[in-house]
């Protein structure tokens, strides 16, 4: 990324950083807050399940925002770009063979042995003065539609993610406890993915089916309470 560029007898911005700087002056100035998390996770150093399944981020999650007024200020968190690259990331890497669809329609058919469908529920947060004074806090709830092949659904797995940031501006903490909260429901369900039933099921070569959905699931990925990152 370009920096600072200078001419002789004065300095000159990168018109990205005049924008940008621009962008925060107009948001201070109406009180406002404005965030598009994105967080760059760490490659998971696991072996991939050898299962062929397809994913589907769709409009909703793709374009997903969440907005709100507290106290006089308007907060605005672009969730969608970060997700897409997290579910990406996350999928890619737990299972053998992968395909991405846009919608839930595009999918059925596809042959493939499951199809999830990522959706965020809920984006809660608390600033560091509704914590005491010590920390951020974000929670992220999602749901994951699991389907057969044919579209049939076969279960919803739920999961929570929650992050934590001490102090800073208001923008960088809330980004980083995002990112916190992002990176614990990656590694949850990476980690507890493989070890359920219909997780089970794939690894074995299986395909998902309606009978799949009368069976109980019997280890839901599990929330972890909130632990501040460091600053």
């Amino acid at each position: 990324m370009s920096g600072i560029q200078r001419s002789p007898g004065r300095a000159a911005l990168h018109p990205a950083l005049s924008a940008a700087l621009l962008l925060s002056a107009l948001l201070a100035g109406c009180g406002g807050v404005q965030v598009r998390p994105e967080p760059s996770l760490p490659q998971p150093l696991l072996q991939p399940m050898p299962a062929r399944v397809g994913l589907v981020l769709d409009e909703e999650l793709r374009t997903y925002v969440h907005e709100e007024t507290r106290g006089g200020t308007g907060w605005k968190v672009d969730l969608g770009a970060g997700h897409d690259k997290m579910f990406r990331n996350v999928f890619g890497s737990s299972f053998g063979t992968l395909q991405v669809f846009e919608s839930a329609a595009a999918a059925r058919g596809s042959g493939l042995q499951a199809i999830f469908r990522p959706q965020i529920q809920q984006f809660s947060f608390a600033t560091d003065d509704e914590t005491g004074g010590e920390y951020w806090a974000v929670t992220i709830r999602y749901n994951i539609v699991l389907s057969a092949a044919d579209g049939e659904v076969v279960d919803n797995l739920s999961l929570t993610g929650y992050g934590s940031s001490r102090g800073g501006r208001a923008a960088n903490a809330l980004t980083r406890a995002t990112h916190s909260a992002m990176r614990d429901a990656a590694a949850k369900f990476l980690v507890q993915m493989p070890a359920l039933p219909l997780g089970r099921k794939l690894a074995a070569g299986e395909s998902l089916s309606a009978e799949d959905a009368s069976a109980p699931q019997e280890d839901p990925i599990e929330a972890v309470p909130i632990e501040a990152d460091t600053p």
